[in-house]
């Protein structure tokens, strides 16, 4: 049975929905929270830009991203559908889409783990009935096979390619609020599409290449600041830590780690893809730092890779250092405070924990009745 990380979710409103989405994705996501921290751990020790640079062990990394990751993501979705079955069909479906594309698929596996599963659910209803005895086996293993090698075929051709296209929308739609200066709006852009693991598109694809024609001209761009700033990811891990569910806040301090030192920031999308509405948070988060950066001049002359504060404070060029450290600290804070807001500052938590001893203390009484 799949952990639950999300309290039951009542009703039919639209806000309802929402949750009951956001529980869902959580479920595929935080149970492979540990190969998120292990990958994160590897990229930030051996990549060319890491603490001890490793050109042999960093080839481990590209493969973790692009395909073990996502096939862990379809794997645990397929699971929460149908069982074991669902979860292999799901496994094979996803490298369809893994392949087909050249971007990191974890939305593309959040998306075709479920539906894989959710066929071959409908599939066995079907041929239980009609299948005799002797023969459960073989139709069991070939029904399985076709659906997962069919969607491996749909997610190739179809599923993909809609994603790819996501990402080059999302990566145009930021272009435009530079150009046309609305830096600190283009923060209800990059941080939604962060959270989908379109980071490395907008910030290699877009913002990165515009920042090297700018910092020629200049010496310095605030372009290579709007996505990398690791400010939003902090604060709202450290809401997390303080006022977020408690079974998940042990492993918040380990991803504040790799996230604000690592210059990871991977690792926090799940704590927001758990909780949809804390995208408020970043979102306030990036735009308060970018407005900070260009109320203060900041700048950076290159891309921090990884977005680790060491990586952010060795770009800055020199006499800039206030201007950085200020518009990181200023979205660190405004990222913490909205997301303990919408996390009711734990009281959810504290409600919770009260109801929890009533009913262990009951036990006792109806068993013994």
């Amino acid at each position: 049975m799949a952990d639950t990380y999300t309290p039951p979710v009542a009703g039919t409103g639209v806000k309802a929905t929402i949750q009951r989405i956001g529980g869902h994705l959580a479920g595929m996501i935080m149970p492979n929270i540990g190969a998120f921290i292990a990958w994160g751990l590897i990229t930030a020790l051996f990549i060319p830009t890491g603490w001890l640079p490793n050109e042999t062990l960093a080839k481990m990394v590209g493969p973790i991203i692009s395909t073990l990751l996502p096939v862990l993501i379809a794997y645990t979705g397929g699971r929460m559908v149908h069982g074991q079955r669902g979860a292999v069909v799901g496994a094979v479906a996803v490298m369809g889409v893994v392949v087909g594309t050249e971007s990191p698929m974890f939305l593309g596996a959040m998306i075709i783990g479920p539906l894989t599963a959710l066929i071959l659910k409908y599939v066995d209803k079907f041929t239980e009935a009609r299948t005799k005895a002797g023969f459960e086996m073989l139709v069991d293993n070939f029904s399985a096979g076709i659906v997962g090698g069919a969607m491996a075929v749909v997610g190739f051709l179809g599923i993909g390619p809609i994603v790819q296209a996501v990402t080059t929308a999302a990566g145009n739609a930021v272009e435009w609020l530079i150009v046309n200066n609305l830096l600190p709006v283009a923060s209800v852009l990059i941080e939604p599409a962060k959270v989908l693991f379109l980071n490395n598109a907008i910030n290699h694809g877009v913002l990165s290449p515009l920042g090297v024609a700018q910092a020629a001209e200049t010496g310095k761009s605030i372009l290579f600041m709007l996505e990398s700033n690791p400010g939003p990811g902090l604060g709202l891990l450290l809401a997390f830590l303080l006022f977020g569910p408690r079974p998940l806040r042990p492993s918040t301090p380990a991803a504040m780690i790799i996230h604000f030192f690592g210059g990871i920031h991977e690792i926090y999308f799940p704590y927001v893809l758990m909780k949809p509405r804390l995208i408020v948070a970043v979102i306030a988060g990036g735009a308060a730092g970018v407005f900070t950066f260009m109320i203060t001049g900041a700048g950076l002359v290159a891309t921090p890779s990884p977005g680790s504060i060491f990586a952010y404070l060795a770009v800055t060029p020199r006499g800039g250092w206030l201007g950085s450290s200020l518009g990181i600290l200023v979205a660190t804070a405004v990222s913490f405070a909205v997301a303990a807001l919408l996390l009711g500052f734990g009281r959810g938590e504290k409600n919770e924990e009260p109801a929890e001893e009533q009913v262990s203390s009951t036990e006792p009484v109806t068993k013994e009745a």
